[in-house]
């Protein structure tokens, strides 16, 4: 077993056994954004390298509506979200879906409406009215759509088993974080203009648990961040990013464990990741910086004794960044790819790829695999120096990351959902 796989494989034992949301999926199942372990990994083998349009695409269809969300693997399903326009244009009003898709013919299951969205809500021209991802614990389906509401669905059929719409704030260019689920509880990050706070919903009811305010007043409030669940000095904690800081949270009060303050951070998008002891978060735009973080024994603002080194060349404002053994692997939106010596921010190499790019990276089979914007599929493999496998052209906009499970890679472009297997 090559090295990367291995540690793909600790990474998932250490997901479902110390620091998951105790989900009854598989292993194998691509449960939430980023997967299993919310960090892009996944131990499927056989994935293929090269692919096209036609070559090792086993089915593609169409999907109904506009959606940036990134589907999600449940057995032989798929689940993703979408909004479907009622007049033309992103301006209008809008139904807001949650869809299964079966995942050996591509064939949609069912398909939704969740709630309705009045006209005039105004996103940013690269975002959609349906950019969270959803997230399952294998019994239930989770689809969050920011301030228009949050739901539970059941798996077979779609329906609705609760709805809330509780969570009002004012958010700047739409939606876009996605929710996360540990211990009965399913946590969202709410950063908009006027208020920042994170709040969790009781899985089973859709009650709100606790609501906890950021306290952070910064310039530019909104941001888009998705929570990581870790496990830190034998305690789990909910680490939220947001705007001029990143916090970790106690997951059953809400109560702060520790902060970091990024003065200036805001639109924050990245999810963060742990390993090595360090959690690597980015702190969004306008110059973001990568903070790598050491969270045991950090308690209450840990600014100036828990950062173990900080980077600001080549950071990404979009994709989350990806660890693998012991380096970080980064895209930024301009398409420069970067490996970094996780322990101490070293840089090993960089390189410009060309392209734009919001998805976020995946590694899988000892590969990573990278999806531009332009809709290219840039194959790498990990190590001392870059090495590109190949180049595998969609020519159709894709911000929507990679899923894998069932044998396969699943892409969402902005029309099309396509299985791509080895054949």
């Amino acid at each position: 077993m090559r090295v990367g796989s291995t540690f793909a494989a600790i990474l998932l034992c250490c997901a479902f056994e110390s620091w998951s949301p105790g989900t009854q999926a598989f292993g194998e199942d691509w449960t939430e954004f980023r997967g299993p372990t919310g960090q892009g990994h996944s131990t499927v083998t056989g994935l293929p390298t090269h692919w096209s349009d036609v070559d090792n695409v086993a089915w593609k269809h169409e999907i109904p509506g506009k959606g940036w969300s990134s589907p999600i693997v449940l057995g032989k399903r798929l689940y993703l979200t979408t909004a479907v326009a009622k007049e033309a244009g992103d301006a209008g009003p809008q139904s807001l879906r949650a869809l299964c898709v079966d995942a050996v013919t591509g064939n949609i299951v069912w398909n939704v409406e969740v709630f309705q969205q009045p006209a005039g809500v105004k996103i940013h021209d690269k975002n959609s009215h349906a950019s969270s991802t959803p997230v399952t614990d294998g019994k239930s389906l989770f689809v969050h759509f920011g301030t228009h509401g949050t739901a539970r669905l059941a798996l077979a059929n779609g329906e609705i088993l609760w709805r809330n719409q509780e969570l009002k704030y004012a958010p700047v260019h739409g939606n876009g974080g996605s929710p996360v689920l540990v211990d009965g509880l399913l946590i969202v990050s709410c950063d908009g203009a006027d208020e920042q706070f994170v709040a969790a919903f009781d899985k089973s009811t859709g009650t709100i648990r606790w609501r906890t305010p950021r306290n952070m007043h910064p310039d530019r409030g909104f941001s888009f961040g998705t929570p990581l669940v870790i496990r830190v000095d034998g305690k789990q904690q909910v680490v939220s990013p947001g705007s001029d800081a990143v916090v970790a949270y106690d997951p059953q009060t809400g109560t702060e464990i520790w902060k970091v303050k990024s003065p200036g951070g805001y639109s924050v998008v990245p999810r963060p990741v742990f390993g090595l002891n360090l959690l690597f978060v980015c702190t969004g735009f306008n110059t973001p910086i990568l903070l790598a973080i050491r969270p045991e024994g950090a308690s209450g603002d840990v600014t100036e004794t828990h950062v173990a080194w900080q980077s600001k060349k080549a950071v990404p404002l979009d994709p989350s960044p990806l660890l693998v053994d012991d380096a970080l692997y980064l895209i930024s939106d301009n398409g420069v790819a970067t490996c970094l010596e996780a322990a101490t921010g070293k840089e090993r190499w960089h390189q410009r790829i060309g392209g734009t790019f919001w998805a976020s990276p995946t590694y899988a089979d000892g590969k990573i695999f990278l999806q531009s914007e332009e809709g290219d599929g840039i194959v790498l493999k990990p190590g001392l120096e870059y090495q590109e496998l190949s180049r595998n052209p969609l020519k159709e906009l894709t911000r929507a990351s990679y899923a894998i499970g069932d044998g396969a890679l699943f892409i969402r472009t902005e029309r099309l959902l396509r299985r791509v297997q080895q054949k």
